[in-house]
């Protein structure tokens, strides 16, 4: 067995060598220790940050950064035509509802990326040649990538993306030649493993791979019915960023070394969290959080600092994991039972029945969790995701949005695809790569896919109610004279 001393020391020797080795090749001025000079060091080249995913979330973060000082430039990217004609349309401006007071910001750009077409994994192109079939056709991994009419081909820098789970891949397959190795792409997303299916499906290569920032959001909002560029901010909450160290730095794979922890008087020594004496050799060696930050990363990360109405907060790597776990545990409890019970998040309180199933639920997502590699040398990873403090947890959030009707009940009445795959899902798959057996989850991963499909075919199957003496209602929808008339009932 490896002790933990030796393992640091090497890493500390590599990491010597590493920096001995960049000092040899960008040789230059010193940098001053002002924090101006060191900025103006490394300056970013392009301002412009580029949000695809223009809901509710989208349009709150694109509000509060024109409401800067000195904003940056924001481009809005649409996913259809519809929605982009309505921007064009409209007086180009979006609005923020607080408290009944509505606040309008102007200055944007629009552009178009429509969704790539993926069948089983695979991305599919569009055949335009007019005299094939329409039908899609398949691209080869070397093939150019294909640029539909009106799309822009301007290389992005900054990108956050904040459509829902399963639309990233299609969405960011529109824009993956728009992307360069030292882009930072920002994932404001529900659920988990959204950034390892990015990198299999789209950017499978280290060498070109962007760099990538993560956002988890518990800001409350809503949009306005009939206005689609007007968006309600209902509760006030924050928004944690972390940077996630690249691949070319660091194994993904490797499990994080805790943070150091200082004492509040700045004479003392920092104190070190207590480490094993032994590493476990059934897990890759511990690796260091700290890493070197590109300009682009450090540009984005400060300019969602300074908006204040997104009260964000930027942490490490293995801080925002641990966040990222606790609240995917209190999702995969409420959104799959409300889905079921087909009620608000507050039903599943003061019932003993649902009780029980809560908590073969988090036995098996605490297990999970205490169980993944990246955690097995952070402190208190037990006590913190021990499945009593994780029942505690989905209480309090159940109690304060008693009211409320979970996003995947709402997906589920509206027809659309829900994020269960990256939620209990997620948990289902690092189950299965554990060793772990997580039927609970999985049978309630199938019941909510069931449910949605059930609601898609009576959708498909209802039929449309037009009032007597209407001819044309909702499109193309026509009644002939005559027909079912009050007078041959």
């Amino acid at each position: 067995m490896t002790s933990w001393k030796n393992a640091e020391k090497v890493q500390a020797e590599e990491a010597a060598e590493k920096s001995e080795d960049a000092a040899d090749e960008h040789a230059g001025p010193k940098i001053s220790s002002n924090a101006a000079d060191f900025y103006r060091a490394q300056p970013v080249l392009d301002r412009r940050i580029h949000i695809m995913g223009v809901g509710n979330v989208g349009s709150f973060i694109a509000h509060a950064l024109r409401g800067l000082k000195n904003p940056p430039p924001v481009t809005l990217i649409f996913s259809n035509w519809e929605k982009l004609t309505k921007w064009n349309e409209s007086a180009k401006k979006l609005t923020l509802t607080t408290d009944g007071d509505a606040e309008t910001q102007d200055g944007y750009e629009a552009e178009i990326a429509i969704p790539r077409i993926r069948f089983h994994g695979k991305e599919v192109g569009l055949n335009t040649d007019s005299q094939a079939s329409s039908e899609p056709s398949s691209e080869s991994p070397n093939q150019a990538p294909q640029i539909l009419s009106g799309e822009s081909t301007a290389l992005i820098s900054s990108l956050i993306i904040c459509s829902k789970a399963p639309h990233v891949l299609q969405g960011l397959s529109a824009v993956k030649h728009r992307l360069h190795k030292d882009s930072v792409v920002l994932f404001m997303q529900n659920g988990m493993g959204i950034v390892e299916e990015v990198n299999k499906e789209v950017f499978p290569d280290p060498a070109t791979r962007p760099y990538y920032m993560l956002g988890i959001n518990s800001h409350g909002m809503h949009s306005t019915p009939g206005d689609m560029f007007t968006t309600v901010h209902a509760g006030f909450g924050t928004i944690s960023l972390g940077i996630l160290p690249h691949e070319r730095e660091r194994k993904a794979d490797a499990p994080y070394t805790p943070d150091l922890k200082f004492q509040a008087n700045p004479n003392k020594a920092p104190v070190y969290p207590k480490l094993p004496e032994e590493l476990n050799p059934d897990y890759p060696p511990p690796a260091t959080t700290a890493f070197k930050w590109t300009p682009n990363q450090r540009y984005l990360l400060r300019t969602l600092l300074r908006a204040p109405v997104l009260s964000a907060t930027s942490f490490s790597p293995p801080d925002l994991l641990q966040m990222q776990l606790e609240k995917l545990a209190v999702n995969c409890v409420i959104n799959p039972l409300t889905v079921l019970l087909d009620a608000r998040n507050g039903s599943i309180l003061y019932n003993y029945a649902l009780t029980r199933t809560l908590r073969l639920l988090l036995a098996e997502i605490s297990l999970v969790i205490r169980s993944l590699p990246e955690l097995q040398y952070i402190p208190n990873v037990s006590q913190r995701f021990d499945p009593g403090r994780l029942e505690t947890r989905v209480v309090n959030v159940a109690q304060l949005t008693k009211d409320n009707i979970s996003s995947m009940l709402a997906d589920v009445r509206g027809g659309r695809q829900t994020e269960i795959d990256y939620i209990n899902g997620w948990i289902v798959q690092r189950g299965e790569e554990l060793g772990i057996r997580c039927m609970c989850n999985y049978m309630m991963m199938q019941l909510v896919k069931g449910k949605a499909n059930m609601v898609k075919l009576e959708t498909g199957e209802g039929v449309p109610f037009v009032q007597d003496g209407k001819q044309e209602r909702d499109g193309n929808l026509k009644v002939k004279e005559g027909m079912a008339s009050k007078k041959d009932l």
